[in-house]
């Protein structure tokens, strides 16, 4: 069974200038926790078919694949490790969504979806897993409001320190 965990905040800056940077698929390590380095590997640096590895230290990465692009709107990617899914998933995608929200703020959805193998037992985890990763999009999504809105990379205390202050 597919899981979908979404979460949504608003950015403060236009649709148009949001997009500007969430089709560079390269800043990814300025706004997802966990991330230290985005490295672009396919020849196409956006739309469908454009590749990166994200890098969570020296030797540990995944590679995400672009396998829908909606112009101005946003983009789906597909996580895996070369042809092999992403552990511990069957099939894994996260969707990065724009919408307007007025006329200088954009409504921002980032979406994981996930299916995990091992039949009952997979079932079962999905169900634990759904609340620690609904936690995990909901930090991407926030630090990447944080990234958008300052231009600097949202570190581990900045999105603690947001947390706090917006409970």
């Amino acid at each position: 069974m597919t899981r979908e965990v979404s979460a949504q905040v608003l950015i403060d800056m236009p649709r148009e200038q949001a997009w500007a940077r969430l089709r560079d698929i390269s800043l990814a390590h300025n706004y997802v926790p966990g991330i230290v380095r985005t490295e672009i590997v396919s020849a196409r640096t956006e739309g469908v078919g454009a590749s990166r590895y994200v890098w969570r230290n020296a030797r540990s990465y995944l590679q995400e694949t672009v396998v829908e692009w909606r112009e101005g709107e946003g983009f789906l990617i597909r996580l895996h490790k070369g042809d092999k899914p992403a552990p511990p998933f069957r099939n894994a995608s996260f969707r990065y969504q724009l919408a307007d929200q007025g006329p200088d703020q954009t409504l921002f959805t980032a979406s994981l979806q996930f299916e995990m193998p091992w039949g009952a037992l997979g079932n079962w985890l999905e169900k634990q897993m759904a609340k620690p990763v609904a936690a995990t999009v909901a930090d991407v999504a926030t630090a990447m409001k944080l990234y958008y809105e300052t231009g600097e990379p949202t570190t581990a205390a900045a999105l603690k320190a947001y947390k706090a202050a917006h409970r």
